[in-house]
């Protein structure tokens, strides 16, 4: 018996009803348009028709199985950001038809630097969203297990930074970001954590502050004295710690305004580069190694030069990790204290460092000036160890 299309009490739009091969079908159109709701009935009735005689796995389409992923569970807005984009690309394409060829394709029509993207853009932006989507539809039966090839990712170098190279870059850096690049370096916490950290998982008596890790997951931090300082030096008591900054002039030749915002950028978590400009500035001006990008911007004719250090802002989050690592020579209480999920990765973030800069480290977290005719204490080292 074929599906026809009817109409039903209380509601405008019209519904389909009939028995495919021994199931029965009662479902909506979404539609009062009759035209509508014939190619609706029409490409249903062909769908239900191929899964009586194929089973689900021929007629599950990509954006089932995406909202099926999203109504699972509480997904961050980074893996929401890249499925939006996936389904964009995919659509209603059948599972069953996703594999290799169509995965090169999201790779040219997705990202800017289309298939010559790299490896980590691919994996980021593209291959593990896909790949999680079509592993939760697997384990319910709508499609096979995925077989993909997985781009090579080069081990990066991981960078850090030393203790006179810190003191250089913040001593550079603009009035409002020394604040944050001091609480970066002397807590560990990525970027987003601290442009949405707030006053009130502040506790400045008892030294201590919360951050929200991108799992959701709680991190407590001990204030060190050099962040307590920047802290309790900051102007305000509510809202979002840390703040930008803009410089404004109300006319021609007057003094410049300052105009500080209430928050950095939101933008979910999904990139950063709130900071971008200022972080550039402070790396030149630090002399931190870079190199000035220049380019002539399409429909102008002069020359734009732009600098762009090695560092990143994310680089001080290693840079805390191995300062640790050089003062404890303890994975595990890293691990820990740096709101890492295994030894592997804090092993990524942690490198060598030679004793000889621990003198260096404690003179920068208890916020002594760093000057070579200061000797520290037994006292003063247990202070940092402790």
């Amino acid at each position: 018996m074929s599906l026809k299309i009817v109409k039903r009490h209380n509601t405008k739009n019209l519904y389909i009803r009939g028995t495919i091969r021994g199931t029965s079908v009662c479902e909506s159109t979404g539609t009062s348009d009759p035209t509508r709701a014939e190619e609706f009935r029409a490409k249903r009735e062909a769908e239900l028709w191929t899964e009586s005689i194929y089973g689900k796995k021929a007629t599950v389409t990509f954006a089932h199985a995406v909202a099926a992923y999203l109504e699972a569970e509480e997904r961050s807005e980074t893996t929401k950001f890249h499925l939006r984009r996936l389904l964009n690309h995919f659509g209603t394409t059948r599972l069953i038809e996703i594999a290799q060829p169509q995965l090169d394709d999201a790779y040219r029509k997705i990202l800017r630097d289309g298939i010559a993207a790299s490896s980590a853009t691919k994996m980021r932006g593209v291959l593990t969203p896909l790949r999680a989507v079509l592993e939760f539809a697997a384990i319910r039966q709508w499609c096979d297990r995925p077989a993909f090839d997985t781009p090579r990712i080069p081990r990066g170098r991981t960078t850090y930074l030393k203790p006179a190279e810190v003191r250089r870059l913040i001593d550079a850096a603009a009035p409002h970001l020394k604040p944050l690049l001091t609480f970066l370096v002397g807590t560990g916490v990525r970027m987003s954590e601290a442009l949405d950290l707030e006053w009130k998982d502040v506790d400045l008596r008892g030294k201590q502050a919360v951050v929200w890790q991108k799992q959701g997951n709680e991190r407590r931090l001990d204030l060190v004295p050099v962040v307590m300082e920047a802290l309790e030096a900051l102007p305000h008591r509510y809202g979002h710690v840390f703040r930008p900054v803009q410089i404004r002039r109300r006319f021609k030749g007057g003094d410049p305004e300052r105009i500080t915002g209430d928050r950095y950028h939101n933008n979910g978590r999904t990139s950063g580069g709130q900071i971008k400009s200022g972080w550039a500035a402070a790396c030149r001006r630090a002399k931190l190694p870079g190199k000035f990008r220049v380019w002539i911007p399409k429909g102008e004719t002069t020359e734009r030069r732009v600098f762009v250090p090695d560092i990143t802002p994310h680089d001080l989050r290693h840079t805390w990790a191995t300062w640790h690592y050089c003062l404890h020579k303890d994975l595990l209480r890293l691990k820990d204290e740096g709101g890492w999920s295994t030894i592997n990765m804090v092993t990524r973030y942690a490198k060598q460092m030679s004793e000889t800069y621990q003198k260096e480290i404690i003179q920068y977290f208890q916020a002594i000036p760093n000057r070579s005719t200061i000797l520290l204490s037994n006292t003063d080292i247990s202070l940092i160890k402790s």
